[in-house]
């Protein structure tokens, strides 16, 4: 299976990569190139859209991890969104669901990062 990725940039200033297919020690290396040059192109706020995402293994999640690193070394962050139970369960496994945040949707990650609406406080 192959792995599939596309970069969006959102008026947020976030980038966001919906990645497909399957994370894995042979497709791994095309994930981590992205992410690299996401960062080196200065995008330090990233979203990772896993729902497309089949199968997920250590390499992988080494992966995400050097990438969260990256992004870390200029104040950013990278959040995920996912909702399958197989894919969950690894980071929950692992121990990671404390290290990313992960969400059920990429509305769901931009709002978190949304600045609060100055005129609703007034209200």
């Amino acid at each position: 299976m192959e792995l599939t990725l596309k970069v969006e940039s959102e008026d947020h200033g976030f980038t966001v990569i919906a990645v497909s297919g399957e994370i894995d020690v042979y497709t791994a290396p095309k994930l981590r190139e992205r992410l690299i040059a996401l960062v080196e192109a200065g995008s330090y706020q990233l979203i990772v859209d896993m729902e497309g995402v089949e199968f997920l293994d250590s390499t992988g999640l080494g992966v995400l991890v050097g990438g969260l690193k990256r992004v870390r070394a200029h104040d950013g962050w990278i959040d995920l969104v996912c909702t399958q139970g197989r894919i969950l369960r690894i980071f929950r496994i692992t121990g990671l669901n404390k290290v990313f945040n992960i969400y059920d949707t990429v509305a769901e990650a931009v709002a978190a990062h949304d600045p609060p609406d100055p005129d609703a406080a007034k209200e």
